[in-house]
């Protein structure tokens, strides 16, 4: 069964770092695009970074700058590395990937989210 796992949420300062991961696992023959969103108290799910598999990134225009997105294509794992953290940037975090099952099959695949809260 395909699943995504993410990790690094919490609690944090603002102006502090966060660094969110994303463990893809199960039947995998290969992933495409991974992405993060989030969605915050009362908002609608953004795209936050987006990394496909040739590498090209993504970026709100809200987190130019301040994030990074990577991948670790061995591990089948995202990162989101999150700098200079505003109180803005509190919110639910998604991992999303497009999943091949094999060379012809493959699906949108979401993790069950991670809270990031950044405190004033």
């Amino acid at each position: 069964q395909l699943q995504l796992v993410e990790s690094g949420g919490g609690l944090v300062q603002t102006g502090g770092s966060l660094r969110l991961s994303c463990a893809a696992s199960g039947n995998i023959f290969g992933i495409n695009t991974m992405a993060w969103y989030r969605q915050a108290p009362g908002k609608q799910r953004e795209l936050v970074a987006r990394l496909t598999s040739g590498s090209t990134t993504n970026y709100a225009d809200s987190v130019k700058g301040r994030f990074t997105i990577s991948r670790d294509n061995a591990k089948n794992t995202l990162y989101l590395q999150m700098n200079s953290l505003k109180p803005e940037d509190t919110a639910v975090y998604y991992c999303n990937a497009d999943v091949y099952r094999n060379i012809l099959a493959h699906r949108e695949v979401w993790g069950q989210g991670t809270l990031v809260t950044v405190s004033s």
